[in-house]
């Protein structure tokens, strides 16, 4: 029996019991939208999660203090900070594989400016900052290298202080006091909105990193520094390369430990990733048990249908059908079924994530490779499920079968 024909003779036997197949098709409608859906919410979550881990910089290595031990205990993570504005020149003038350094002089101070006041970070940087970070001023201009020289004191700030400090105006050409210290404020940076674990980077204010040292913070030491590879691939060189360069700087023998910490992105969007993989993945375990049952229920329903169709089995058989065409017909009706459920499943997947992201606000994506695998999976049921029952009815006895009340 050609293959047309087989759905054609699927497709009728179907439409006999609509509400008999719709029923039986709703485990599998139930199991596919949940799969999309779930899927939807851990690719959305992946993906927010990859936007906001760029958006704290391009290829951005963060160098920061090391740990160090009183008798025998750790004292833990930046307890030793021996990082200077001489490391910062060294990463700079000794690197082939950076290209970008700052040096982050960070200190706290309530603004006071514009229409009241407002506490919050202060930064003192350099030029470089804004390559490393990929952060340009939205209006008004960076400092310059000519400002770091002089100790300027000019500052700019993020969107939240320029919002609360000056609503409704323009912030750029405004003066504000650190510390009792009139600054002039010459940019305002672009948004950036929340960093992954919910702080808002665009409460902030940078000024030239020899102005804070020199006139808000008085700190030796700095908090970090900041760096940026060439590409992606060469961030796991330039760790080797800063670390290189720094054990020169601290003159650190080779049995000794680093005093020092560098880190990149990477390794935190990859563990970011991880995370939601598996928890994407474990939803959609979870999900996936409707499609199981609705396979059960395809299987129950064939069983009952080749009983009820015994006869007509017997006379197809009789006529000169082969047992392996009555298997075919009924592993099609299976398939139809399980198909048709997959492609209603999909539509009620995707109103359904669509639904949930509009009430929730969480952002939802949905992969075309999940669309077939879901649709691929739904298929397989109908497969599996179909089987038995379609082998049971392709072994029956022509004979016994035209017999059969």
């Amino acid at each position: 029996m050609r293959s047309a024909t087989l759905i054609k003779v699927a497709g009728q036997s179907i439409l006999k019991n609509k509400m008999r197949t719709l029923l039986t098709m709703l485990g599998i409608i139930i199991g596919v939208g949940a799969v999309i859906m779930m899927v939807a919410i851990g690719f959305g979550a992946k993906k927010q999660i990859e936007e906001r881990i760029n958006s704290l910089g391009t290829n951005m290595l963060v160098i920061t203090a090391g740990s160090t031990s009183q008798g025998g205990v750790s004292q833990g993570a930046q307890s030793f900070n021996r990082l200077t504005f001489d490391d910062a020149d060294m990463l700079r003038e000794q690197s082939f594989l950076l290209s970008g350094v700052s040096p982050v002089v960070i200190t706290h101070s309530q603004i006071i400016g514009g229409e009241g006041n407002w506490r919050s970070l202060i930064f003192g940087v350099t030029t470089d900052y804004q390559t490393i970070r990929d952060w340009w001023v939205e209006s008004g201009s960076f400092f310059t290298e000519a400002d770091l020289r002089a100790m300027r004191k000019v500052a700019v700030v993020g969107k939240t202080v320029a919002d609360n400090l000056f609503p409704g105006g323009d912030a750029v050409g405004q003066q504000i006091q650190l510390r009792h210290v009139p600054f002039k404020i010459i940019g305002v940076l672009e948004s950036k909105g929340q960093t992954a674990d919910g702080g808002d980077q665009d409460d902030i204010v940078l000024a030239p990193s020899t102005t804070v040292r020199n006139r808000l913070s008085g700190r030796q030491f700095l908090g970090q520094i900041l760096a940026s590879a060439y590409s992606p691939d060469d961030i796991s060189a330039a760790q080797e390369e800063i670390r290189a360069i720094l054990r020169d700087s601290h003159r650190l023998g080779s049995n000794e430990p680093d005093d020092f910490t560098v880190r990149n992105q990477t390794d935190l969007a990859e563990t970011a990733q991880e995370t939601t993989d598996v928890m994407t993945l474990l939803l959609s375990a979870i999900a996936s048990i409707s499609l199981l049952v609705g396979g059960i229920g395809i299987m129950n329903i064939m069983l009952v249908s080749v009983t009820e169709r015994t006869r007509e089995i017997g006379l197809r058989l009789a006529l000169g059908a082969r047992g392996k065409d009555v298997l075919r017909q009924f592993l099609v009706e299976s398939v139809v079924i399980s198909l048709a459920g997959g492609l209603i499943g999909l539509a009620v997947g995707f109103g359904g994530s669509t639904l949930l992201g509009s009430i929730t606000g969480w952002r939802t994506a949905i992969s075309p490779l999940t669309v077939l695998i879901a649709l691929a999976f739904a298929a397989a049921v109908g497969v599996f499920f179909g089987y038995y029952p379609a082998r049971r009815a392709a072994s029956l006895d022509p004979i016994e079968a035209l017999r059969y009340e």
